[in-house]
C-alpha cells in the first residue's frame, strides 16, 4: 500500500530540527524563537541537505497563526488596557508611525515604491508578543505597572495591525501592488465600504451574538465531564471561526482567530479552554516560525550589509528611543520607558504575516522579505540583552539627572 507522506514528513522534519534548534538556543541563552527560526533555515531551500515541502509548510503555518491570534484574544482584557490607556494608546500609535515613517524613508532613498516602503515600515513597527511576554516572565516585570504598560502597548499596536492587514488589500492598487480580486480594481471609495461592511458586520455578529452562545457552549460542554470534548470544542471555535470569518467575510484568519479569543474570554471557562489549547498551539507555534525560517536566505548578510544594517537599526534603536521618548513627553516613569524600549526593539508574528501579504499582493521585493527575516533573528536574539541591561541605564540616567528634578514615581 503506498503512503503519502509529505505532511509527515514537513511536521516530523520541522518538529525534530525544531527541537534541536531549540535546544541548542536555550544552552546559549538566547530566546527558543532563535532557534526555531535557525531550524527553519536548515531545512530551507537556501541550505544544502532535506528541504521540507515549501507548499505544506505555509498552511501549517497558518494553524500556527490562529492558535497564536487565539490565544492573544483569549488574554485580551479591554478592562487592563482601559487602565494603561493614557500612555498605551497614543504611545503605540505614535512609535508605531514613527517606525514606519523611518520604513519609508529608507526604502525611498533605495528607490522602492511607497508600498513597499510602508509595508516594510509596518512590518519593523510591531513586535512579538512571544518574545515580548516571555521576556517580561524571566525578568520578573508581568505584574510591574511596567510590563502592563508593555503588554497594553502591544495589544493596540496589534489592533493596528489587525485593521492594517484588512485594508491592505483594499489600497493595493494605489501602493502599486496587483489586486486579489474584481473588487480590488474597481472604486476605491466603494472597495473600502465594502470592506469595512464586512468587518463591522462580522465584528458585530461576534460581539453580539459570540458573547451569548460560545460561552454557553463552552459551559454545556464543560458539564459533560470530558475533557476530550472540552478540548475539541475550543479548537473548533478557534479554527472554525478562523475559516468561517476569512471565507464568508473575507477577513484575514488573524482577526477571526482573535475575535474567537476575545469571546472566549467572556466565559467564565476561558483560562480553561487557554491552557487546554496550549500544547497545540505551542506546537503549531513552532511550525509557524519554523516557516518562517524556511524563508530566510542567509546570503542578505554578504549581499546587503549597509541596507541590512540600517533595518536592524530602526528595530532596536529607531523604536526603542521613540518609544522612551514618547513615554517621558506622556509623564510616565522613567523605567515604564525603558521596559517598553526593551521589549518593542525585535519584530515577530505580525511581521511575517505583513511580509507574507506584502509578496502576495506583490507589494514588497523578494529582497524586502530577506532583509526583515534576518533582521528578525538579529533582534530576537539581542532582546534579552537589552532586559538585561535596563536596570544599568536606569541607574546611569537617574545618576545625571538634575538634582532638582524628583524621581519617577
Amino acid at each position: 500500500m503506498p503512503h503519502h507522506t509529505d505532511l509527515i514528513a514537513t511536521i516530523a522534519i520541522g518538529l525534530s530540527a525544531a527541537f534541536v534548534g531549540g535546544l541548542i538556543a536555550q544552552r546559549l541563552r538566547l530566546p527558543l524563537i532563535v532557534g526555531y527560526l535557525l531550524a527553519g533555515m536548515a531545512v530551507g531551500p537556501f541550505t544544502p541537505g532535506f528541504v521540507a515541502d515549501s507548499e505544506l509548510a505555509p498552511q501549517l503555518a497558518e494553524i500556527g497563526v490562529i492558535l497564536l491570534m487565539f490565544g492573544v484574544g483569549i488574554h485580551f482584557s479591554i478592562a487592563d488596557l482601559l487602565s494603561v490607556r493614557r500612555i498605551a494608546l497614543p504611545g503605540a500609535i505614535a512609535q508605531a508611525s514613527v517606525a514606519t515613517g523611518l520604513g519609508i524613508a529608507v526604502t525611498w532613498w533605495w528607490g522602492w515604491s511607497l508600498g513597499a516602503g510602508i509595508v516594510l515600515g509596518l512590518s519593523l513597527a510591531v513586535a512579538s508578543t512571544v518574545v515580548l511576554l516571555r521576556a517580561l516572565a524571566e525578568e520578573g516585570l508581568m505584574e510591574s505597572d511596567s510590563g502592563r504598560v508593555a503588554v497594553g502597548w502591544l495589544i493596540v499596536e496589534d489592533l493596528v495591525m489587525v485593521v492594517t492587514l484588512v485594508l491592505l488589500p483594499a489600497l493595493t492598487v494605489p501602493l502599486g501592488g496587483i489586486a486579489l480580486s474584481d473588487a480590488s480594481e474597481g472604486n476605491l471609495a466603494w472597495t473600502l465600504a465594502i470592506t469595512f461592511g464586512k468587518l463591522v458586520l462580522f465584528v458585530a455578529l461576534m460581539l453580539i451574538a459570540g458573547v451569548r452562545l460560545i460561552p454557553w457552549l463552552l459551559l454545556r460542554v464543560e458539564r459533560t465531564g470530558s475533557r476530550e470534548l472540552f478540548i475539541l470544542a475550543t479548537l473548533a471555535i478557534a479554527l472554525g471561526i478562523a475559516y468561517g470569518a476569512a471565507d464568508l467575510f473575507g477577513v484575514s484568519f488573524a482577526l477571526g482567530a482573535f475575535l474567537a479569543g476575545v469571546v472566549v474570554n467572556e466565559s467564565e471557562l476561558s483560562h480553561r479552554a487557554a491552557e487546554e489549547a496550549l500544547p497545540l498551539r505551542d506546537a503549531f507555534a513552532v511550525l509557524f516560525f519554523v516557516s518562517v525560517g524556511m524563508l530566510i536566505d542567509p546570503s542578505v548578510l554578504l549581499d546587503e550589509p549597509l541596507r541590512l544594517l540600517a533595518v536592524v537599526a530602526i528595530v532596536i534603536v529607531g523604536k526603542s528611543l521613540a518609544a522612551l521618548l514618547i513615554v517621558r513627553v506622556l509623564r510616565g516613569p522613567l523605567r515604564t520607558g525603558l521596559v517598553v524600549a526593551a521589549g518593542l526593539s525585535q519584530i515577530g508574528e505580525f511581521s511575517f504575516i505583513l511580509i507574507e501579504m506584502g509578496r502576495t499582493l506583490e507589494l514588497l521585493p523578494d529582497e524586502g522579505r530577506d532583509l526583515i527575516l534576518v533582521a528578525a533573528v538579529i533582534s530576537i536574539t539581542l532582546n534579552p540583552l537589552l532586559f538585561r541591561a535596563i536596570t544599568p541605564i536606569e541607574a546611569w540616567l537617574t545618576d545625571r539627572r538634575p538634582s532638582n528634578v524628583t524621581s519617577d514615581a
